[in-house]
């Protein structure tokens, strides 16, 4: 089998890249750059963005299926930036399995495009969209997934797989963020409720992309469908946090302040930030304010009756092997 990853070169692509390598599969990347990591693995590399249509149709010839990885993330950002990658890249990408006869595509989304500001406890796939989103990711990512649930077809099989705050070794984004503003210390908890939070270790996550990959063909249970997809641990936010700071030696976040007014704080940000233009990301937003203060863990019982899911890696073994990773990082 050869497949395409989009955002190979990434976290969780490239993750993705290296377990189909250790099972025998050709992988070639799409990415904007290149990686030592995948070369060592002995991927094939191809170097474009989304947003060049011609470039994501070229890197999908002569494949056999297609895993949609690469997105623009982030709480802050141009709705045109978000659209132009994250839509109109994935529109790419549908066309290129539709153009070279690729007749399975499996879509990384994410839970924040069912998000409405609320608790989500043991919510499952049956969830709707919200009206309004607070942020232009989960914006754009619904848009996505919606156009590739709707492309599903009796020529092309397709699955959306949900993940919820993946990190492990190897994180560039929300491990990272957790431990520069802790030692800055920064981290405030929002709020006092023990709000329930679902997470995924990479590995994990990675694994469910390619056994949901091994169950979809055109017609089958998991075509047409989205997954949650987490650890199935759920722990308070703020335990969760000080033991990913714990494994990096950083002290537990021990202050903290209102929800109404750290969603004060997020409309001030934005507006500020909106309206002088201020460049890199505000401290608060409002999404991040409700998302912080609530709950949202999920239902995964569906991916483990359609493709066999199980977390093979706990919470538990996660933080050590973090531990031990962060330890051996070059200071």
């Amino acid at each position: 089998m050869k497949a395409l990853v989009t955002g190979g070169g990434g976290f969780l692509g490239g993750v993705i890249v290296r377990m189909l390598r250790e099972r025998g599969d050709e992988v070639r990347s799409l990415a904007r750059g290149e990686y030592p990591t995948l070369t060592a693995l002995g991927a094939e590399q191809v170097r474009g963005r989304l947003e060049d249509r011609d470039a994501v149709i070229a890197a999908a010839a002569g494949c056999d299926l297609v895993f949609h990885v690469a997105a623009k993330a982030g709480i802050w950002g141009s709705y045109h930036d978000f659209y132009q990658a994250n839509v109109v890249g994935t529109e790419h990408v549908i066309a290129a399995c539709q153009e070279h006869g690729i007749n399975r595509l499996i879509y990384t989304s994410s839970p924040s495009v069912v998000f409405d500001g609320n608790d989500i406890e043991g919510g499952n796939e049956s969830l709707p969209y919200p009206d309004f989103y607070e942020a232009n990711y989960p914006a754009s990512k619904a848009l996505a997934e919606q156009l590739v649930l709707a492309a599903n077809s009796s020529k092309l099989a397709v699955t959306a797989l949900r993940p919820h705050l993946i990190w492990g070794p190897g994180d560039n984004h929300l491990v990272p963020r957790i431990i520069t503003k802790g030692r800055a210390g920064k981290l405030r908890r929002i709020g006092a409720r023990p709000n329930l939070v679902d997470t995924v270790y990479v590995d994990n996550a990675a694994r469910a992309h390619l056994q949901a990959a091994d169950r979809l063909f055109p017609g089958s249970s998991v075509a047409g469908n989205c997954y949650f997809i987490s650890n199935g641990e759920p722990l308070p936010l703020w335990e969760m946090v000080n033991r990913i700071l714990a494994a990096a030696d950083v002290p537990p976040v021990t202050r903290s302040i209102p929800p109404k007014r750290a969603f004060a704080l997020g409309c001030i940000c934005e507006a500020l930030w909106s309206l002088f233009r201020i460049s890199g990301e505000p401290p608060m937003t409002r999404f991040v304010a409700h998302e912080l203060a609530t709950a949202h863990w999920f239902d995964i019982s569906a991916a483990r009756r359609d493709f066999g899911y199980t977390p093979e890696v706990s919470i538990d073994e996660g933080l050590e092997r973090l531990q031990h990773w962060l330890r051996h990082q070059p200071s």
